[in-house]
C-alpha cells in the first residue's frame, strides 16, 4: 500500500490544509492527475498523484490543517491491484476445495469481495475496539469492499457503536487487536470536548450591528505564517525616496507600442525588479536566509511577487530573474499573476524564493512596513508614483514623479549598513534610466 503526504508547497512552508477532494474512494488514479487541492498562505494548488492506482483511503478530511509529510490518504499500485486480485483468486480455489466438492452458496466475486473486506488496517481495527464496532455490520467503501477508517467513523455517527463490553453482550463480536497490530501513536479522532457557552458563540447569530465571517483556511494560514514572521525574524525598517521622473518618460514612450507587439501592458513593476535583481547582485547578502547557526547565500535570484486574487494575496515566484530583460520580466509577472488569479498555479510556481518584491503602489499606497516573507531576508515594495514639487540640487524647484521604496530585513541576516547599500543601488538604477535604457 503506497501513502500519499503532504507535499512540501515552499521553502517555508512547513503544514498546509486540505481544499477538496478530487477524487473518492474506489476511484483510479492516473499518474500525475490531480488528486487533491491544498491551501497554504502562498497558493492554492492541485496536488497530482505521483503514481497510477486506486485511492483506498482517505485519512485527512477536508479543511484540516496538517504537517507537511503527514500521510493524507493511501493508494493500491496498479501493480499491486493485479497482485490483491491473484491472491485473492487463491483464496477463493482453496475454499472451494476445502469444500470437498460442495457446491459454494456464494460466487467467486463476493468471496473476493469478503477476503479483502476481512483485512482490516490496525487502524480500522483499533477504532473498532474503542467504539465497540461489530465490523461484520459495517458496509465498506473501500476497493473490493474493504472498510476504511471513514467507513467507521460513519458508522459510529450513526450511532452504530454499542455499548462497552462489560454491559453488553454484542461487544463481544468486536475485534481483539494483538499487541502486533497495535498501530503507532496517532492523533485523536475523537471530536474535542467543547463547552456549551462556546458552542452557543460559534454557533449562534451575529448581534443585529455586526456581520461575522469566517476564517477561510489560506486567511487561517496567512495569519499563522505572519505571526511566526514577526515573532522569529526581528524586523528593521527604511525608506528611500526614488525621482522616478525618468522611468515614468520612458514607459509613456514605449506603453503603445510595447502592448500592440509583445502583447502584455508595459507596467512600472519590471523596472524595479530588475534594478532590485541588480542590486542583489551587488550585494547577495541581501539574497540570503537566516539559518540558526549559519547563514545561507543563495546563488540564485529567484523573486518571490505578491498577487491579489479574490480570496487572498499569494507569492508566486519569478526563477531566475537575474536572466530576464524588462520583457521577460512582464511577460513572466503577467503569466503568474494570471494563473494566480485562475487558481491554476503549479507547485514550482511558489518554491524557492529568495528575494520578495510588492507592488503596494498599485492601491495608491506611499508608504507602508512590510512583513518578511520568511524565511527570506528582506522584502521591498514599491509604492504609488506621484508628481509633487521637489528642489533639485542647484536648489531649482520642480514638479517630479517621485515613489518611495520601503525594505523590511531580518536584522539577524543584515545591518543597516548592507540594506542603505542595497536601497542606494536601486535608486540609482532607477534614476539613471534614460531614451537607451534597453526593454528587450
Amino acid at each position: 500500500m503506497a501513502e500519499v503526504k503532504m507535499p512540501k508547497l515552499g521553502e517555508s512552508v512547513t503544514e498546509g490544509t486540505l481544499g477538496k477532494w478530487l477524487k473518492q474512494v474506489g476511484d483510479h488514479v492516473q499518474k500525475y492527475e490531480p488528486l487533491v487541492e491544498v491551501v497554504t498562505d502562498k497558493v492554492n494548488a492541485e496536488i497530482p498523484s505521483d503514481f497510477e492506482g486506486t485511492l483506498t483511503e482517505i485519512l485527512v478530511k477536508e479543511n484540516e490543517t496538517v504537517r507537511v509529510g503527514t500521510v493524507i490518504a493511501t493508494m493500491m499500485e496498479a501493480g499491486a491491484v493485479a497482485e490483491a486480485i491473484k491472491e485473492i483468486s487463491k483464496e477463493v480455489e482453496v475454499s472451494e476445495m476445502a469444500t470437498n466438492g460442495q457446491e459454494l452458496s456464494i460466487e467467486k466475486e463476493a468471496t473476493a469481495s469478503q477476503s479483502v473486506n476481512a483485512r482490516y488496517s490496525p487502524l480500522v481495527l483499533r477504532l473498532a475496539t474503542d467504539h465497540h464496532v461489530d465490523l461484520a455490520q459495517v458496509k465498506g467503501t473501500g476497493l473490493g469492499g474493504r472498510i476504511t477508517r471513514k467507513d467507521v467513523l460513519a458508522y459510529i455517527e450513526k450511532g452504530g457503536a454499542t455499548v462497552p463490553v462489560a454491559t453488553s453482550p454484542e461487544a463481544k463480536s468486536a475485534p481483539i487487536l494483538d499487541e502486533a497490530a497495535k498501530p503507532v501513536a496517532e492523533a485523536s479522532i475523537l471530536t474535542p470536548t467543547t463547552s456549551t457557552t462556546a458552542i452557543t458563540a460559534t454557533n449562534g447569530a451575529a448581534p443585529e450591528r455586526e456581520e461575522w465571517i469566517a476564517v477561510t483556511p489560506i486567511r487561517k494560514t496567512i495569519a499563522t505564517r505572519m505571526v511566526e514572521s514577526k515573532h522569529e525574524a526581528p524586523h528593521a525598517w527604511m525608506m528611500m525616496e526614488v525621482d522616478a521622473t525618468p522611468l515614468v518618460q520612458l514607459r509613456e514612450k514605449h506603453k503603445r507600442a510595447f502592448r500592440e507587439q509583445e502583447g502584455v501592458d508595459l507596467t512600472f513593476l519590471p523596472f524595479f525588479i530588475k534594478a532590485a535583481v541588480e542590486a542583489l547582485k551587488e550585494f547577495p547578502l541581501v539574497n540570503s536566509t537566516w539559518a540558526g547557526d549559519k547563514i545561507i547565500v543563495k546563488k540564485d535570484v529567484h523573486i518571490s511577487i505578491a498577487v491579489a486574487t479574490a480570496d487572498a494575496l499569494v507569492v508566486p515566484v519569478l526563477h531566475h530573474a537575474d536572466r530576464l530583460s524588462i520583457l521577460g520580466i512582464a511577460k513572466g509577472i503577467a503569466d503568474l499573476a494570471s494563473r494566480a488569479r485562475a487558481n491554476q498555479l503549479r507547485l514550482e510556481d511558489v518554491q524557492g524564493g529568495t528575494f520578495t518584491v510588492n507592488n503596494t503602489g498599485a492601491f495608491g499606497s506611499v508608504l507602508s512596513q512590510p512583513i518578511i516573507n520568511a524565511p527570506q531576508a528582506a522584502i521591498m515594495t514599491v509604492e504609488a508614483i506621484v508628481k509633487r514639487p521637489v528642489i533639485r540640487k542647484d536648489d531649482s524647484i520642480a514638479i517630479r514623479s517621485m515613489v518611495n521604496l520601503c525594505m523590511s530585513l531580518d536584522h539577524r541576516v543584515l545591518d543597516g549598513w548592507v540594506a542603505g547599500q542595497f536601497m542606494r543601488s536601486v535608486k540609482e538604477r532607477i534614476e539613471s534610466i534614460d531614451d537607451q535604457y534597453r526593454l528587450y
